[in-house]
C-alpha cells in the first residue's frame, strides 16, 4: 500500500523522521513514516487503508526507549481534537495526545478531585490507558470510566475499565488497538485544596528524581513487595556506567543518557542492572520502559 495515496492524510505524512529530538532519552534512529493524527479520522483512514502497515502511537515517548535502528511502519503522533481535555460534569474526557500533567490541571481548575496523581506522570493518556499509569498513590485504573479505541481494521471500540483488566503497570487492551480518548470520573474538592497537593506531589518529585537530564523515567516495575531501586542499589548499580548511559545517583530506577549515550548503551546497561540484581538477589527485574524498534545495523569489518 503507497501511503501517500490515502487522501484524508495528505499533509500529514511524513517519511524518514528522527525521533531522537522527539524522546526524552535523546536516543533512537528514525521512523519510516509519522502522521501526525488531529481527528480520530485520520487515524481510522490509515487503519483502515493499510492494515498491514505496522503502526505505534507515540506520545512524549517519556517512558519508551527507541533502538538506534528506528522504526518501520507508521508512528502516530496525536493533536488537536485528540489532545483536547473537556469536563463534562464530574467526568474529565481526554484525548489520547493530551498530557497527563494537562489532565490534572483541567480537573484542579474545575474543583474536580481524583486525578492529582497525574500530575506527577510525565506521559500521556494513551500511554496511561495502556500501562494503567500510576505514581503518588494513583493509578489510572481507579479513576477510568471507558477508553475509545481502534482495532487494526479501524473498527471503533469502546472499552470499559473491566474490559481493560488492569494490574500494576499493565493492562489488557490488545496490541494492535490504538487508544484515541478515555473518561476519568472524579469527585467533587475544593480547588485550593487540590491544587496543594498537587504541589506536595511536584516538590516530592523534584526531590527524588532526576528530571533536568535526558532519562525515560522508572526503568523496572516494582517487583511483588519490594522495590525496583532498592535492589538495584543493594547490587551495587548506583552511578554505574555503560557508553554514555548511567544508572542514576539520585534515584537509582533511572537511567540517563549523559550526552553522547546510543539506545544500545542504555539497553546495555539496563540488561547488565538486571543481571546484577539477578545475582544478589534472585529477583528478575521487569521493564517498565518500553522498548522499540530495531537495533542498528553492524558496520562489516575487514
Amino acid at each position: 500500500m503507497n501511503l501517500e495515496k490515502i487522501a484524508a492524510l495528505e499533509g500529514r505524512l511524513r517519511r524518514s523522521v528522527p525521533l531522537a529530538p522527539l524522546a526524552w532519552f535523546r536516543v533512537g534512529g528514525a521512523a519510516a513514516w509519522l502522521l501526525n493524527a488531529g481527528e480520530a479520522g485520520h487515524v481510522e483512514a490509515l487503519l483502515r487503508q493499510a492494515p498491514d502497515v505496522p503502526v505505534l502511537p507515540m506520545g512524549v515517548a517519556s517512558n519508551m526507549l527507541i533502538r538506534d535502528g528506528g522504526l518501520e511502519g507508521v508512528v502516530l503522533r496525536f493533536g488537536g481534537a485528540l489532545a483536547q481535555v473537556e469536563v463534562e460534569g464530574d467526568v474529565l474526557v481526554a484525548g489520547a495526545g493530551a498530557l497527563d500533567q494537562r489532565v490534572a490541571q483541567t480537573a484542579q481548575r474545575a474543583g474536580l478531585s481524583g486525578v492529582e496523581f497525574m500530575i506527577g506522570i510525565p506521559g500521556t493518556i494513551g500511554g496511561a490507558v495502556r500501562m494503567n499509569a500510576g505514581a503518588f498513590g494513583g493509578e489510572t485504573a481507579e479513576r477510568l470510566v471507558w477508553a475509545d479505541c481502534l482495532d487494526r481494521r479501524g473498527r471503533a471500540h469502546r472499552l470499559s475499565v473491566d474490559d481493560l483488566g488492569f494490574s500494576y503497570r499493565h493492562s489488557m487492551l490488545p496490541e494492535d488497538f490504538v487508544v484515541l480518548r478515555a473518561a476519568f470520573r472524579c469527585v467533587a474538592g475544593d480547588s485550593a485544596a487540590i491544587a496543594a497537593r498537587m504541589d506536595e506531589i511536584k516538590t516530592e518529585r523534584e526531590a527524588a528524581q532526576p528530571l533536568k537530564v535526558a532519562t525515560g523515567g522508572s526503568t523496572f516495575k516494582n517487583p511483588p513487595g519490594g522495590r525496583a531501586w532498592a535492589l538495584i542499589d543493594e547490587a551495587g548499580c548506583r552511578g554505574l556506567k555503560r557508553g554514555g548511559a548511567m544508572v542514576s545517583e539520585k534515584h537509582c530506577n533511572f537511567l540517563i543518557n549523559t550526552g553522547e549515550a546510543t539506545a544500545a548503551d542504555i539497553e546495555a546497561l539496563g540488561e547488565e542492572v538486571r543481571a546484577r540484581v539477578r545475582a544478589t538477589s534472585g529477583i528478575e527485574l521487569e521493564w517498565e520502559i518500553k522498548r522499540v524498534g530495531v537495533p542498528a545495523a553492524v558496520e562489516a569489518t575487514a
